[in-house]
């Protein structure tokens, strides 16, 4: 077993068991943002965490120990993504990339925002329009250093 046999695993009994990210989220005791990254195969869990999750999924043991061994971080299979969602987000990139760069730079000065020191949510923001997605990403900001 891999870490990538753990996510699938994982996606499996979540979808056997009817449980949300969100129910998991409460096992584990963080958001839910978190935990489906780490669920996802993004985050390394400790013990308690891995073993709480594990409970709530009937993992082996096996998956159990590589939730909590730090994972190879980056999920996507390709430079470009192909599926549609998240493609969305690396045409957002594209299109505003460029933009927060600037943005940040002027607040901030030189430097880039953490994803390591980082926090997401994302909720669902009803609109007569259709609903719409809200996320809001907050990560520390980190100048480069002259040496």
């Amino acid at each position: 077993m891999n870490r990538n046999d753990v996510t699938e695993l994982i996606v499996t009994k979540k979808i056997q068991k009817k449980l949300t990210w969100n129910k998991l989220a409460e096992v584990i005791g963080l958001s839910k943002e978190w935990t489906t990254a780490a669920l996802l195969g993004q985050m390394t869990l400790t013990y308690e965490q891995a073993t709480a999750v594990g409970a709530a999924l009937d993992l082996p043991d096996e998956a159990v120990a590589l939730l909590q061994v730090v994972p190879y971080k980056g999920s996507l299979p390709t430079a470009v993504p192909t599926d549609p969602l998240i493609y969305r987000f690396y045409e957002l990139v594209s299109v505003y990339g460029t933009t927060f760069k600037e943005l940040i730079h002027d607040e901030f000065g030189d430097g880039i925002m953490s994803a390591i020191d980082f926090k997401m949510d994302l909720q669902r923001e009803p609109n007569p329009a259709g609903d719409r997605v809200s996320i809001t990403m907050s990560g520390k900001f980190l100048p480069y250093k002259t040496y």
